[in-house]
This record gives structure tokens, sequence and C-alpha cells, in this order.
């Protein structure tokens, strides 16, 4: 018979590998015999315990972590009654052990005083046990045993190694600031790149515009250090690369890998491009100011560029005088103001290159208008009726374009002006303008002015001028002139004693005059206009007309109501005589025919009413007719009234 086992749990004891055993009910137990794998069974070959557990458990750094343990006895008939078991955790960095958990048919505790007091459990069913711990720990990676004892029915260990993944933080890539000649012989340092804080340590790979980098001799060498921190591992990559002048337009990047449970990813760091030295290859100049055609007054600047960096300075030359170094800003060349004289191929070569082919070239060309000839030049007097040729010419480097102008009105285009049947609205200034259509700021200009000779002419096309006037009035009387020279004005007026001259104006070839005068009989009045060519007269005819007083005008406002008022009675009294009428006719007192018109003649002597009636309706037809007639009068009749248009 086996005796039961104590109640009360065994302490727990550091087990070496040939350890002393296991106290259980204050008895020491045999140690078990263990072989590679570190697991035992007592020396039954009858009796077997049959133990599963996971190779590896994977898990995140604060995540918990699940390790099953999994036994049965594989003769059922000798079931234990008594089992026992325990958790073990690896030392770290020994080959010791430490027990973290112990189970029996009676107690279940977990031991105190180890990193895991607080943070494991188990989950006990009938296939086994399942351990957990949380919150998993960087120094959680190490070996867990689980050891089942049946006793006499046997006993078996197994284990599960912990392993814990923290991914680092994402690389830093970092170029170096200086640029890098194509000229070195030796790789040269590009970039780093450091990934800190993973678990386990991560691994470094560097790209050049997508495509990985590898160590190549002489062309690529990669630097990888990897330091520890609170267990936490960083590394940090240098890459070290010869480059070329194609590496100008490079991105270079870096990508750590690292391992998650069950798989491995990859973040990639941003792109960097690099500074590159290289000499000058090809050398480009071109006019930058103004935009378009050149003209004689503007600031040209002509600007250098090449394809070496850093940029070259470069010298400035004419192609005519090579040797004569321009003077410069930089870059650019600055020519103000410029004329025609500047106009040539212009180069600039660099100096970081001693082959003469290498330089830029541009062609100048500057435009030009010169000023505008005009003949006759200044001024031509020319007589009444003449024709006249002016001419205006301007040499340019484009074509050009002329208009003739007079008072701001266009008067001809072309180079030509015809001037036929000179009069005297032909004298005044005649002004060319010449452009260039394809360069509008160049433009010039000339004048000629133009004066026409002969006698007085009036403005006006009539010679005599015949009016009627009030008496009394004051009228004004005009006259103009045009000729050259100037002519002069004079007046003789008869029939008028007060009169006066108000306006006397003359300008170039115009002379006016305006004299002022009382109409109080029949005026003749004649202007005389003349200088040394001639004389020319105008006629004035006035008439005087009496003034005559009217009365006071008929107000249609004042009468209208009248003549409402009489239309309504005349209406009224024409139906009370067509009653009256009709009453007399049923009554037989009028007879038809002739007679009886004679009847009713004589009925109206000697009725009272009805001549009444005949008496008012006399005077109220009249004035009826005349309100439907309007302004008619009535034969025999005279109106008379307060208003004197009724007639």
């Amino acid at each position: 018979m086996r005796s039961s086992p104590s109640r009360t749990a065994p302490k727990s004891n550091m087990d070496s590998q040939n350890g002393p055993g296991v106290v259980l009910a204050g008895a020491l137990l045999p140690a078990f015999p263990r072989d590679a794998k570190g697991t035992g069974s007592w020396p039954r070959p009858w009796a077997k315990v049959e133990l599963t557990m996971q190779e590896s458990v994977e898990v995140f750094l604060g995540d918990p972590a699940h390790i099953p343990c999994q036994h049965n006895f594989s003769d059922a008939s000798s079931e234990p009654s008594f089992v026992m078991i325990q958790w073990f955790v690896g030392a770290a960095g020994s080959s010791s052990r430490m027990r973290i958990f112990y189970s029996d048919d009676s107690q279940r505790m977990v031991d105190n005083g180890t990193d895991y007091s607080g943070r494991i459990e188990l989950q006990f069913d009938q296939q086994g046990t399942r351990l957990t711990v949380r919150d998993v720990r960087l120094s959680d990676e190490r070996e867990f045993f689980c050891q089942v004892n049946g006793l006499a029915a046997g006993s078996a260990e197994g284990k599960t190694q912990l392993r814990v993944f923290a991914p680092p933080k994402a690389p830093v890539i970092e170029g170096v600031s200086a640029g890098i000649s194509v000229t070195n012989e030796l790789p040269s340092k590009v970039a780093s790149c450091e990934a800190r804080n993973g678990f386990p340590k991560p691994n470094i790979t560097w790209y050049r515009n997508g495509m990985p980098l590898t160590s190549a001799p002489g062309r690529v060498n990669v630097l990888m250090l990897v330091s520890q921190s609170g267990g936490f591992y960083s590394a940090q990559s240098t890459l070290e690369y010869k480059v070329s002048k194609e590496d100008k337009d490079a991105f270079f990047s870096c990508e750590v890998s690292f391992f998650v449970p069950a798989a491995i990813r990859t973040v990639e760091s941003s792109s960097i491009n690099i500074t590159v030295h290289y000499p000058t290859t090809m050398v480009e100049l071109w006019k930058e100011l103004p935009q378009g055609l050149v003209k004689e007054g503007d600031t040209v600047e002509l600007r250098c560029q090449g394809d070496g960096n850093p940029p070259s300075p470069f010298i400035f030359s004419r192609e005519q005088e090579p040797d004569v170094e321009l003077e410069k800003s930089g870059d650019v060349l600055i020519l103000s103001p410029v004329s025609r004289k500047d106009g040539g191929i212009y180069q600039c070569r660099p100096l970081d290159t001693a082959d003469e082919t290498i330089k830029g070239e541009v062609q100048l060309t500057v435009h030009y208008l010169d000023p505008a000839v005009v003949v006759p030049r200044d001024s031509e007097v020319m007589l009444k009726g003449e024709d006249l040729t002016a001419t205006c010419n301007a040499l340019s480097s484009l074509k050009t374009s002329t208009v003739w102008f007079k008072d701001g009105q266009q008067v001809g285009q072309g180079n030509t002006l015809h001037l036929k049947d000179a009069a005297y609205e032909t004298t005044g200034e005649y002004v060319c303008e010449v452009t260039v259509p394809s360069l509008p700021a160049l433009h010039a200009s000339g004048s000629v002015h133009i004066i026409v000779q002969g006698g007085p002419q009036l403005v006006g096309v009539q010679q005599e001028v015949q009016q009627e006037e009030a008496a009394g009035r004051m009228v004004n009387l005009s006259c103009e002139a045009l000729g050259h020279p100037l002519p002069s004005i004079t007046w003789n007026i008869v029939g008028s004693q007060s009169w006066h001259e108000v306006v006397s104006k003359a300008n170039d070839h115009t002379t006016r005059s305006v004299v002022s005068l009382k109409v109080t009989s029949d005026v003749s009045a004649l202007c005389n206009a003349s200088n040394d060519m001639g004389t020319e007269v105008k006629f004035f005819s006035i008439k005087a007309i009496p003034r005559v007083t009217s009365a006071a005008p008929f107000t249609p406002a004042e009468g209208s109501g009248v003549i409402i008022v009489v239309i309504i009675l005349c209406l009224l009294l024409l139906a009370v005589l067509g009653s009256v009428l009709y009453f007399l006719h049923k009554k037989g007192k009028i007879p038809c025919g002739r007679s009886g018109k004679q009847e009713i003649t004589k009925e109206k002597t000697k009725d009272d009413i009805v001549v009444e009636m005949k008496t008012n309706t006399k005077n109220e037809d009249a004035v009826l007719l005349k309100a439907l007639n309007g302004d008619k009068k009535v034969p025999n009749e005279q109106v008379t009234g307060p208003n004197p248009h009724w007639s």
C-alpha cells in the first residue's frame, strides 16, 4: 500500500541536472534521471507518463503568454490517485532553474519571492494545465519547464522556450551635409541609419532608388554596429558609396527588418538625396532680360549656366574680342544701355575645366529706329488751291509703318502725304508717326506746318442774311472770316444808333467779330473782311415788327365746366319738350301734315308754357351748337364773355 503524501507543500529548491530531488512529506525523493532533452521518468518500465509541450511560444512585449502542458498516463489501470505538477523557469545565463508553481491533489500555490509571484496563473483541465504569464518582459525570454509526477505511476518533464518580441522604432536616416566629389578614389560616407529599442536584434538594409545595395569592394561598404541598453537592441548602419554624376538625382533609403511572432516585418525610412560634386561638362548662355526683341536703350542681361556642381565661375567675352574679359555680376553679364554697336556673338567659359570647347554662346541683335525726317521741313506756305506732297522717312532695322495726323485725326497713311486743292482748312500742323509693328516700343515722329495763303473767306454759305425781329429787342450779329494774312473785320450799320462790338477774337488764320444792337426800326448792317490779298463782305437786313398787346388767353379749364352744365340742361329741356309733344299728339291737338305745323305755331303763340320753353330752347340750343361745333360762330349772333378766343 502507498502512503498518502503530506498535505504540506514542499519547499522550492534550485535543482541542477543532478539535483537532490524534491522533498515530499518530509522525505527526500530520488531525483529523476534526465536525458538530453531534460525529461525524466521513474525506473518502472511498465509505468509511462506522456507529456506534450510546444517547442516555443512567441509573444509581443507586454502581452500575456500562454504555455500549455498536456499529460496522460499510458496505463489507465494504474492511474495514480496522487499527481504532483510543478513549473520551473530556467535561470538566465546558467543551467540552473527555479520553481515558480506547485500543485497536487490537495493544494495549488505560486512560489513566493520570484519574478513571477504576482504575474502567473494556471488553468487545469482533464488534459493537463496551462501556465499564463501576464505582462511579459524581455527577461521572460527563457525556458519554462513543466514536471508531472505520479509517483509509482511514473513521471515526465517537458519544456517550452518563451520568445519575446519588441518591434524597434522607425528607422532614422541622416545624409552627410557636405558634398561628395566624383573624383574621390575610395567610397565615401553617404548616410547613416539607426533603428532603436528593438528585441531581438534588428537588421538594416540599404536601398538606392528602391534597389537594395550589397557590399561590393571599391564600390559599396556597409558598416553595422549593434548596442544593447535596458535589454533592448539598437542597430546603427553606415553606408559608404562611390558616387558618380548620375547619383545627383538618386534617392537613398534604409529599411529595418525585425522578428515578430510567426513573421518578419520591415519598416522603411524616408528617402534622402545627396549632394554630388562634379566638374562642368556643358554650358548654356541665354538672354534673360528683356523678354522679346532688344532695342537701343534697353538694359540687357545675359545669364550663363553650366552643369557642374558646385557651379563654376564664368568668363564672359565677345567673339569679335575673345581676349577681352567683360565685367560681370556673378553668372550674369549686364549691358546697359545697349546700342546697335553692342550687337554680336557673346560667349561664356567655366573656370573649373581647361577644355576650351566647353562654352556657351548667344547672338545679340539690337534693333533701332532713327528720328523721322520730314520734307518739307518745319513749315511751308502755299496758295489757296495749290497741291503739295510731303514725305516722312525713318531708318530702322525692322519694317516700319507710317501714319499722318492733323489735330489728332488720321489724314493719311504711308511715307507720302498728298495735299490737293488747298483750302484754309488745310492750314495746320501735320504729324507723321513712324512705328515698328514687331517692336511697338520703337517709335519716332516728325511734323510740318502748312500755311495756306489767300484773300478773306467768310464762314457760312449765306452772303446776305434777312430776318425779322420785334422792335425794342437786342440782336447779336456774328461775322467770321478765314485768310492769310489774318483778315480784319469792320462794320457799317444803318438804322440803329445803339450798337457796339461785344466779341473780337483772332487766331492764326481766323478772325471773328460779334456786334450787339437794339432794334428800333429797320436795320441794314455790312460786315467787311479784308487783308492784303482781297476783301469780302456780308449783308444783314433786319425788319422791325411793332409789338401787339393781346387779351388774356382762353383757359380750357375755366370753360369746360360751363359747357358741361349747358349740355346737361339742353338734354333735360329736349326731353321735356318731347314729352309735351307726344302728349298733345295723343290728345289729337296736333294734326298731321303741313296744316298741323301751322297750328302748332298758333298754339305756341297762345300757350305761355310753350312760349317759355321755346324761348329757353333757342338760347340753350345756341350754346349747345357752339359746344358741339367747337369755335364755330352761330349766324347773326355775337358771343360775348370774358374769353375773347371764343369766336
